[in-house]
């Protein structure tokens, strides 16, 4: 869903079952599925909380966060263009006091932030490696969003782990491929792996998606949940995805 807006190339559209609002551009890497799965996968302290956002692109994921939790929270995203929407949709959301953005490189943003202050971590982070970083000659922005160009999968667990608290969630969405990886990561930074949830494009496909958290500090044993199914065989969000209202 989405209405008419007076910037070149912008457009603002609804997110999901909600009554928020992202400023997107036609030039820019929209918002997916796998942040909003995200979203509402994570844990969130509900009355109180410091949480952050890295690789946060236009907003998604806190204005989603947003709904479930009177916390602080904060976006980290690199690229000034992208940073700057998320900023504008604060204030479409009339969200300014609770969420804010940095534009800013992750791995400078601890000390900033301050090491062991946070409850929540979260992050979409790019996918794809170097070697297959197809999209850089096609879109700049695209191919930051994709590969891992600017961040890596490593940086990602090591910045997460710097700003937890003792006992705090760091939460994750990745390609299934990638989940050894992950898991091992975590584990050498003190996050150890402790929900887990795959997503499936289809009842009868491989997952796609996978959803991790893991606790700083935590004792071993993960938990497994339910799978997501997103499409029906018609083509439409099932209630995993879009639930009745």
């Amino acid at each position: 869903m989405n209405e008419q807006y007076d910037h070149k190339n912008e457009r603002i559209d609804y997110l999901f079952h909600t009554h928020l609002k992202i400023i997107q551009s036609s030039d820019l890497f929209p918002f997916s599925l796998d942040s909003v799965l995200l979203a509402r996968f994570v844990y969130v302290p509900i009355q109180r909380g410091k949480l952050v956002d890295l690789c946060s692109g236009n907003g998604v994921i806190p204005f989603l966060l947003s709904e479930r939790t009177k916390g602080q929270i904060t976006g980290i995203e690199i690229q000034p263009e992208v940073c700057a929407l998320a900023e504008r949709g604060a204030v479409l959301n009339r969200l300014e006091d609770r969420v804010d953005f940095l534009c800013a490189d992750a791995k400078q943003i601890t000390d900033k932030i301050g090491r062991g202050t946070c409850d929540i971590v979260t992050c979409n982070p790019p996918y794809f490696t170097m070697s297959a970083a197809r999209d850089i000659k096609l879109n700049r922005h695209l191919a930051i969003a994709r590969h891992e160009l600017m961040i890596t999968l490593a940086d990602v667990l090591e910045i997460g782990s710097s700003l937890l608290k003792p006992g705090g969630k760091f939460a994750m969405v990745h390609r299934p491929e990638r989940l050894v990886d992950i898991v091992e990561g975590m584990r050498a930074e003190g996050i150890e792996p402790k929900r887990l949830q795959y997503v499936h494009p289809h009842r009868n496909k491989p997952a796609n998606i996978v959803l991790v958290e893991g606790t700083k500090g935590g004792k071993p044993g993960v938990s497994v949940l339910p799978p997501i199914v997103v499409y029906h065989s018609d083509g439409r969000y099932t209630e995993d995805v879009w639930p009745k209202s």
